[in-house]
C-alpha cells in the first residue's frame, strides 16, 4: 500500500489551483495542503488577505502606521482551532490573542453609553442600569433563545453543504423546529426583535447584527440574531491586527508547499468538454490543473472569467448574481490621529435616532445615509480605555449601497456624509483631530475596484427575507473540476464563514479524489475536531 503522500500523489495528477488569497482561499489552501495536495495560489494584488487588508497611514515610509482596514472583529476561533490543528499546530502556538471582555461599546449621545459584555449577567446588569430592570429581563430570555438557536442551527446549516429548507427542517428535529417556530421564523429580524425589547435602542443595537451580513435589519431573517450567540462565546483581539491571522496562514501553507503567485491575474478559467483544464494568467501562461477553486464573488465568475460555455453550464444550473440584491457597502476612513472626550474600546457604535431611514437610503433611495450609523475600531484599545497624548490607530467605517461600478458619489455628496458621520461622533463626546489627522478613505467604487463586479458589495449577495438564506451557491459548482469558496457561497459572509467555506471546498474536493468520505449533509465538524 502507498503512503498518504504517495497515494494524494497518485490521485492528484496536477496541482490544485486557487484563485484568490481571501481568507477562503487561504483556507483552503492551508487545508489541502496539510492533505499531502499540491497547491499554487493565484492572487491579482501584490498581498493576500482580499478584504483583510491594512493601509499605512504614516508619512514616514520607513516606519509605517499599519490599520486594519477591512474585518476588525475575530469571532469563532474553533474554526481555527481545527484549521491549525490540522496543520500541526494551534492558535496560541502562532498568534497572540485576547479574549475582550467589553464586546462593544455603543452611545447613543453623551450620555447614553451601554457596554456588552461577554459575561451574559454583566451584560444584564448594564442593560438594566441603562434602560430598566425589566429590559435586563427580557434581554437575558433573549440571550437563552439565541444560544439555543445557534446550538440549533450549527451543524444543519452552517457545517453542512449547501442546505435547503426542507432538509434543515428533518436534520433539526421536533426540538429545533421548535426553536425557529418560537423566534418567528418568517419574521424579519427587526419584528422579531420587538418580541423581546420595549426600547427602540436596544432594537437598534441588537438589529445592527443583520449588517453583518450586509443586510438590512428590516429585511434579513430572525435566525440572524444567532450573532448575538457568536459575540457571547468570544471575541477576540489579534496582536498586530486581523491581518497578522492572514500573514500566518500563509507562512503555514508556504511551510507544506503552497506557491503563492501574488501580483498575477487570472484572465480565463480553461474548460475542456465541459470539464475543468487549466487556467490563464494575464501574461499568457497556462497552469493546467483538474481542479480549481475559485475564491471571489459569484459575480466575477459569472460575468468574466468563464468562456460561453462555462457560463451557461452556471447559468443553467444557478441563480445569477443581481445588482439590484447587492449586500452593503461602506466608505471607510482609515486614520492615525488624536481624540480625546470618549472612552473608546476596542470595537464601539455610534447610532443616529432614525434608524429605518438608514436602511432606506441605502437599500431604496441608493443613496449615502443622511443620519448614518458609525462603526469605530480603536486598534490600540483593549478593555480598559488608554487615555494618551499620541495618536491611535481608528478605522471608522459609514454602511453604503454597492453603486461602486454605475457612477461615483460625486464630492459634494461624501463631504456631507463625512459632515455628518463625524458631526455624531461629537454629538457623543468623540473629538477626533481631523485637521492633523494622516487618513486613507475608501468608498464603494475604490472597493469595486479591489474586488470586481461587486459595485462595492462586501458581503456577496443581501440576506433579504427568510428563503435567501438557502440561496446561496455550496462548495460543489456546476462544471466538474470547479469548486467555490468565500463570502458569497455557502455559509456566508464574515471571516469565520467565509474561512468555513474554504475548508469547504477542500472538503468536497478531497471526497471526489477519493481521500476522504463524506456521509451525510454535515461536509466539517465543530469545535476543535478536523477533517
Amino acid at each position: 500500500m502507498p503512503s498518504v503522500v504517495g497515494r494524494v500523489a497518485l490521485l492528484a495528477k496536477a496541482p490544485v489551483v486557487i484563485i484568490g488569497g481571501g481568507i477562503g482561499g487561504l483556507t483552503c489552501a492551508l487545508d489541502l495542503a496539510s492533505s499531502g495536495l499540491e497547491v499554487i495560489l493565484i492572487e491579482k494584488e501584490s498581498q493576500v488577505g482580499g478584504k483583510i487588508r491594512q493601509l499605512n497611514c504614516s508619512q514616514d515610509l520607513l516606519k509605517p502606521t499599519l490599520i486594519d482596514s477591512g474585518p476588525t472583529v475575530f469571532t469563532m476561533r474553533w474554526v481555527f482551532d481545527a484549521l491549525f490543528q490540522k496543520a500541526g499546530t494551534s492558535l496560541e502556538s502562532e498568534l497572540k490573542l485576547e479574549k475582550l471582555n467589553i464586546l462593544a461599546r455603543h452611545a447613543w449621545s453623551k450620555d447614553e453609553r451601554l457596554d456588552l459584555f461577554s459575561d451574559v449577567e454583566q451584560s444584564a446588569q448594564a442593560i438594566a442600569a441603562f434602560s430598566s430592570p425589566a429590559e435586563a429581563k427580557r434581554f437575558l430570555q433573549f440571550s437563552d433563545q439565541c444560544r439555543r438557536l445557534y446550538k440549533a442551527l450549527e451543524k444543519p446549516y452552517m457545517l453542512s453543504a449547501r442546505p435547503n429548507f426542507a432538509g434543515m427542517i428533518s436534520d433539526l428535529g421536533m426540538s429545533g423546529s421548535k426553536v425557529l417556530y418560537e423566534i418567528g421564523l418568517f419574521n424579519n429580524l427587526w419584528k422579531s426583535l420587538g418580541n423581546y425589547f420595549n426600547d427602540p435602542r436596544l432594537r437598534q443595537l441588537f438589529g445592527r447584527y443583520a449588517t453583518y451580513c450586509g443586510s438590512s435589519p428590516y429585511q434579513a431573517p430572525a435566525t440572524l440574531m444567532l450573532i448575538a450567540d457568536v459575540e457571547a462565546q468570544g471575541v477576540w483581539a489579534l496582536e498586530g491586527g486581523m491581518y497578522s491571522l492572514v500573514k500566518t496562514i500563509r507562512k503555514l501553507a508556504e511551510a507544506k508547499g503552497v506557491q503563492f503567485l501574488t501580483g498575477q491575474a487570472c484572465e480565463e478559467i480553461l474548460l475542456d468538454h465541459g470539464r475543468i483544464s487549466g487556467v490563464r494568467l494575464t501574461d499568457g501562461t497556462v497552469l493546467h490543473t483538474e481542479s480549481v477553486v475559485f475564491n471571489g464573488d459569484l459575480a466575477a465568475l459569472q460575468t468574466g472569467l468563464l468562456n460561453s460555455e462555462g457560463s451557461k453550464a452556471l447559468s443553467s444550473k444557478m441563480i445569477p448574481p443581481s445588482p439590484a440584491k447587492r449586500s452593503l457597502s461602506a466608505i471607510t476612513w482609515s486614520m492615525n490621529t488624536k481624540t480625546d472626550g470618549f472612552p473608546l474600546v476596542r470595537h464601539n457604535v455610534f447610532f443616529n435616532q432614525n434608524y429605518h431611514a438608514e436602511f432606506d437610503d441605502i437599500f431604496s433611495k441608493r443613496r449615502l445615509p443622511v443620519k448614518p450609523t458609525v462603526y469605530v475600531c480603536a486598534q490600540d484599545q483593549s478593555d480598559v480605555y488608554q487615555s494618551s497624548s499620541n495618536t491611535q490607530r481608528l478605522l471608522c467605517l459609514v454602511n453604503a449601497p454597492a453603486n461602486g461600478d454605475q457612477s461615483e458619489f460625486n464630492a459634494q455628496e461624501i463631504d456631507a456624509c463625512e459632515h455628518e458621520t463625524f458631526g455624531l461622533l461629537q454629538q457623543c463626546g468623540l473629538n477626533i483631530d481631523l485637521d492633523s489627522a494622516i487618513c486613507q478613505r475608501t468608498t464603494p467604487s475604490l472597493f469595486n475596484q479591489l474586488f470586481p463586479a461587486t459595485g462595492g458589495a462586501l458581503y456577496g449577495q443581501a440576506n433579504h427575507g427568510w428563503m435567501e438564506t438557502f440561496g446561496r451557491a455550496s462548495a460543489q459548482s456546476p462544471i466538474p473540476g470547479l469548486y467555490l469558496a468565500g463570502g458569497s457561497v455557502h455559509p456566508g459572509p464574515g471571516v469565520p464563514m467565509a474561512a468555513l467555506s474554504g475548508r469547504m471546498a477542500a472538503a468536497t474536493l478531497m471526497d471526489h479524489l477519493g481521500l476522504i468520505k463524506l456521509s451525510g449533509r454535515t461536509l466539517i465538524s465543530g469545535g476543535t475536531s478536523t477533517l
